[in-house]
């Protein structure tokens, strides 16, 4: 299911470390895939594909599998 979202992307420490877009919708996704370039605190467009079949040891809300990041 693609999804695009908009937010603020944080960039969490626990376990070696992990990009989180905390959504205008109030939702917070764990980010993986095309990341290389997102800094903390900035805004963004992310486009990706939910993962509801993957789990992480950071838990911090569904992974959002990036395809795209456009800073806001």
């Amino acid at each position: 299911m693609s999804k695009l979202v908009v937010g603020t992307v944080r960039r969490n420490d626990l376990a070696g470390g992990q990009w989180i877009l905390d959504a205008e919708d109030g939702q917070q996704y764990q980010l993986r895939g095309e990341v290389a370039g997102l800094a903390d605190g900035i805004k963004a467009k992310v486009e990706g594909k939910l993962q509801k079949d993957v789990m992480s040891i950071g838990m911090a809300g569904p992974i959002l599998e990036v395809a795209k990041v456009t800073k806001l």
